[in-house]
This record gives C-alpha cells, structure tokens and sequence, in this order.
C-alpha cells in the first residue's frame, strides 16, 4: 500500500511537471516561432530526463545500471550543449519570424551563384582641405566689397533727402533775410563725392556768404593771435571811406573782423526756434531736429530706410581761398578755418584719371578703418588724404594689383609722421594737419599702426 501510494504521488508529481512542461512549450510557439520552440523543446527534453534520473530509484551494486545512467548523462549533456542559440541582437518584433530563410532547390541546369558575403558598407571618408591663406590684396578688395559698400537705397534716398532740406532752408533764408547776400545752397562731403565708407549717415551743407572784396580783406594765419596757417581772419577795410552799415554783413564785425562765432550764433537760433522742423519732416516723411546742445550747426533727420547728420558751414570764398565758419574751441571767435577738401577731392580724381590708379580706392579702405576705429577715428579725413597725395608724389604705380603694397606703405607714412608729430599739407607745408591732436592721442595712433605695419590684417578685424 505505501509502495502505491509513493508510486502515485511520483505519478502525480510527474503528471504535474509534465503539465507545466506541455503548457510551457505549447506558448513558447506562439512568442518565440516554430525556430525556438524546437529550441526550447530540446532542452527542456534534457533536462526532464536528467529530473527523471534524480528522482527514480538507483539500482545499487547494478554495474551495467550505473554504466547506463552515466552514458545517459553524457548524452544529455552532449545534447544541451548542441542545441542551437538565438541571435544575440534579433528584435523582439522579428522573432515569429524564421531564422532562415528554407533554400530553393536547384533548378536543373542552373549554374548556382556563388554565396558572396559582402562587406559592411564603409563610412565615406570626407577629405578635409586646409583652408586657403588670403594675401592682403584678397583680403583688402573683400573689406572694401562687403563692409564699405554703403546700401543703394540709403546712398539715393540721403541726398535726396538733403537736397530736399536744402531747399525748404534756402527759401526761409530769402523770406527771412532778404538782406543777406546769401549764395546758393549745396550739398558736400564724402558720400557726395566717393570717399564716404560704412553708412550714407553724414553730410555737409554748405552755405554761401558773398562778400564785396573792396570792402573785404584776408589776414594770414600766421599774423593772427593764434599764428596758425590753417586759420585766417577776415578784416572790414576801408571805414573810413566806406562806414558801418555799408555792408551787410557789418551787423556780425567784432572789433573790424567778421565774425564767424557771431554768424554761427545768429543761425544756430534761426535753425532752433524760426523754422518749422516738424511741418518740413512731414512733408518729406521724416523727423528733423536742430542739435540745441551743439555749438555746430547741425539737423538730425530720421527717416524709415535712413538716419542722417547734417552739418550747415557757412564758407567764404576769396582770393583762391576756402574758408569755413569753424573756429577753433576757446576764446577766438573771429577765426575762419581754411578748406582743402575740394583741392583734394580734384586732386586726387586727376591723378586716379591720369594712371587709372587705385588712389581713391585706398583711401576709401582706410576711411572706413579709421572712422571705425576707437584709436583712429581723428586720422579719417582730410589726414589721410594728404598722406596718400604726399605718396603719390614719390610713388607713381597705384594700379589696382598694387593696392596691397601702396596700401601698407601708407601705413608706414602714417607711422613716420606720427613719431615727428608733424604732417604737413599737401597744398601749404606750413600747415601741420596734427596741430590739434593731444601727445596722447598721437601716441595711441602710433602704437597701434606700428603693430599694424608688420600686420595689416589687425586694422581688417572686425571691431
């Protein structure tokens, strides 16, 4: 009774293992794939068999038993280690899926293709070239073509903005001052006349004053109080014959020179508080304010494509000489300022003309460099200029393909005449074009264009 007893609970335990073993396989098709139930199978069927060994009676002191058993155990081994591996990197979604594919059988006469393994495709190699070193040359003709090219709708739209201001100011000037021989308003400046770099944002009006050269004089800088060259004085003659009052212009003499403070002054309040600014703007679809604060006279206009700077100068031509009302700063207000830009603006455009040279190009360049830069911006202008005409006298090959060369030459003019601390001008040597900058301001300037002749491409960085 207890043997059948054991014998059934070994029966139940083996019906049970049997049970959980058939239930196992019969989903292991349905997640891993016919592939890997035959997989599983195997080695469930090994290791069943080994449980089978555990637990049934050993027949004791049997050699041929014991001899049976170990064979068992080898071949169940052998055929757990056989049993074939799953992909190690095949997705869950693939594995209904067979492993392999079941081959074709050969068609007769059909010559079988050799299996060929083909490579991993190789990761296209990009070659890299270094980039390429632009001469000065290259580098100066970019400058010029990509930041000193001033915007085409701000280069038409300024002057006629100007011009347009020119003339509502040259009506109020005969409605308000029919007594003043006042000339013709015009325009000037660099952007009028090729020289101008970076924006189409300043420009100059120039006013007119007429003056009757028999009862008008000039008086050399040199014999003024300030005995500078570049300043002159303009002096009544002649009261004794011809009194106050006998010209107009009388009303601005201070002690029997004419003023060019008080002439400044008198427009400065006509420009601030007579003309209606904000009826004109409207018209011209612009802002325009007088500078209050400014002892120049100046108008900012603001316009949706344009913001522009305007600077009236009254000028006085007599005897060959261009004098602006620019005095300098202090306590001299008689003082009339000599003018060389259209000396130079000539100049420059006949030898340019004469050679089909790159001058005006050249200066263009440095204008913008210096106008930009915090240490230079007093070198931009009339300086250079002179500096480039001085070269021109000693250097005659200014073609185009020598830019680069004319152009760090000019460095080292510039180099040259700081040190001494003296440029003279190009049309009167006794003037000194750095009269008016500080020691400090000159060595800063020199400093920096020092370092920039051994590399120009310093003044070409952005700033």
């Amino acid at each position: 009774m207890a043997e059948f007893t054991s014998q059934r609970g070994k029966r139940q335990e083996d019906g049970g293992l049997g049970s959980v073993l058939d239930l196992l396989l019969a989903n292991a098709r349905l997640v891993l794939g016919v592939s890997g139930a035959a997989v599983l199978a195997i080695a469930t069927l090994a290791v069943k068999r080994l449980i089978d060994r555990a637990t049934s009676p050993r027949d004791e002191g049997d050699p041929k038993a014991e001899q049976k058993t170990l064979e068992e155990s080898w071949q169940d081994l052998a055929l757990i280690k056989a049993t074939p591996k799953l992909p190690k990197k095949q997705r869950r979604e693939d594995l209904s899926e067979p492993l392999l594919s079941p081959a074709r059988p050969p068609v007769p006469g059909e010559a079988r293709e050799p299996r060929v393994c083909s490579a991993p495709p190789e990761t296209p190699q990009v070659e890299f070239s270094p980039p390429r070193c632009l001469t000065l040359q290259e580098k100066l003709l970019s400058h010029y073509s990509s930041r000193l090219a001033v915007p085409e709708a701000q280069a038409s739209l300024a002057p006629q903005l100007a011009r347009s201001i020119c003339a509502q100011l040259q009506n109020f000037l005969q409605i308000k001052c029919p007594e003043l021989p006042f000339g013709s308003l015009f325009l000037s400046g660099p952007l009028l006349d090729g020289l101008g770099a970076l924006a189409a944002d300043h420009i100059h009006l120039m006013l007119p004053v007429v003056l009757d050269a028999a009862l008008w004089s000039l008086i050399p800088g040199e014999d003024t109080v300030v005995r500078n060259p570049q300043y002159w004085m303009i002096k009544r003659t002649d009261l004794e014959y011809f009194p106050r009052g006998r010209s107009p212009w009388d009303r601005f003499i201070v002690g029997r020179y004419l003023s060019s403070n008080a002439l400044n002054e008198t427009l400065h309040k006509m420009l601030v508080a007579s003309i209606n600014w904000p009826a004109i703007g409207s018209l011209l679809g612009s802002v325009i304010h007088p500078v209050v604060a400014s002892q120049e006279l100046k108008l900012e206009v603001k316009h949706d494509q344009v913001e522009l700077s305007i600077a009236l100068f009254p000028v006085v031509e007599m005897e060959d000489k261009v004098l602006l009302a620019a005095p300098p700063e202090g306590l001299v207000e008689n003082l009339w300022l000599e003018s060389f830009y259209r000396a130079e603006v000539s100049k420059l455009k006949e030898l340019d003309a004469g050679d089909a040279g790159a001058r005006q190009r050249c200066l263009r360049i440095l204008n913008g460099i210096c106008k930009s830069h915090p240490a230079l911006h007093k070198l931009s202008g009339s300086p250079l200029t002179h500096v480039v005409l001085h070269l021109s006298a000693t250097n005659s090959d200014w073609a185009e393909e020598s830019l680069a060369d004319r152009f760090q030459q000019v460095l080292e003019e510039l180099v040259g005449y700081l040190e001494k601390g003296v440029l003279p001008s190009y049309f009167n040597h006794k003037i000194n074009l750095f009269c008016e900058l500080l020691e400090e301001e000159i060595d800063e300037m020199g400093f920096m264009l020092y370092r920039a002749v051994s590399e120009p491409e310093l003044l070409l960085k952005e700033k």
